[in-house]
C-alpha cells in the first residue's frame, strides 16, 4: 500500500488533520503554560515529569488536568485552629 501524501487527501482529511493539530497544540500549550506558572506545592509529582506526561498526544495534557494538579492551595498550618 503505498503512502499516501498531502495532496492526496480530500480536503475534509485535510481540514480534519489541522483542526485536529490545533486542538492537540493548544491543549500542550495549555498545559505547559499552566505547568511552569503552578507553584510545585500544587503539582501532584515532580514537575518534569507532568512536562512529559503533557508531550503525549491529546491524552497527555488531559491526564495533567486531570491528575497533576490540586486545584486547591494546601490549608497554611495552624489555619483554623483559633
Amino acid at each position: 500500500m503505498d503512502k499516501k501524501r498531502w495532496r492526496d487527501l480530500e480536503p475534509r482529511q485535510r481540514r480534519a488533520i489541522v483542526i485536529g493539530g490545533a486542538v492537540q497544540a493548544t491543549l500542550a500549550l495549555g498545559a505547559w503554560y499552566d505547568l511552569s506558572h503552578r507553584p510545585r506545592e500544587l503539582v501532584n509529582g515532580p514537575k518534569a515529569m507532568w512536562a512529559l506526561v503533557i508531550a503525549i498526544n491529546f491524552i497527555g495534557p488531559i491526564v495533567y488536568f486531570r491528575f497533576g494538579r490540586h486545584l486547591q492551595e494546601p490549608a497554611e498550618p495552624g489555619a483554623g485552629d483559633e
